[in-house]
């Protein structure tokens, strides 16, 4: 069974035939739309991979780098916040691959699309910043308060929390 062609699928028939061999590659490409709690990958954008490839006898291992670009809003105050993440993997590739821990080594060719946006998915900021110090918006008037104060009276103190200013802890 031939893989489709992608960017990332690349041929390993001569390394099957020369276990303890490695071969060194770069690529780039897109492995479409990722997203994780708001923060994305767009498909427009390329991944950028090197990675070494060797023959071992239960079939290729893959160790290297890999990093794209994300974009996603601050959670404090919803401005667009860009920035790039960087991963590093070691994965297996077998021709039974066990479910969750190795991946499929197809007919003499690997596909490092899955491996790619695995890894790129748990790296991806699950609550992005535009800054440590962001202020936020105004919950009364929705204000950018990284702009100045928006002339809003303080917040009051919830009164379902008065109860706890009587306990004292020794």
């Amino acid at each position: 069974m031939k893989l489709e062609q992608s960017p990332f699928v690349v041929s390993v028939a001569d390394l099957l035939r020369r276990p303890g061999h490695r071969r060194e590659l770069e690529l780039r490409g897109s492995v479409g739309q990722l997203s994780s709690a708001g923060t994305v990958v767009p498909v427009e954008e390329q991944v950028a991979l090197t990675a070494g490839l060797e023959a071992i006898p239960e079939g290729v291992v893959a160790d290297g780098h890999v990093s794209a670009p994300w974009r996603a809003d601050c959670r404090r105050c919803l401005q667009e916040v860009t920035g790039r993440v960087d991963v590093e993997f070691r994965e297996l590739f077998e021709r039974e691959p066990k479910e969750g821990e190795t991946y499929a080594l197809g007919h003499e060719q690997v596909d490092l699309g899955p491996l790619i946006r695995e890894a790129l998915l748990l790296a991806l900021p699950l609550a992005p910043l535009c800054e440590a110090g962001c202020q936020g918006i105004c919950p009364t008037c929705g204000a950018d308060l990284n702009e100045g104060p928006c002339g809003c009276p303080p917040a009051g103190r919830d009164p379902r929390w008065t109860a706890l200013d009587d306990l004292h802890l020794s």
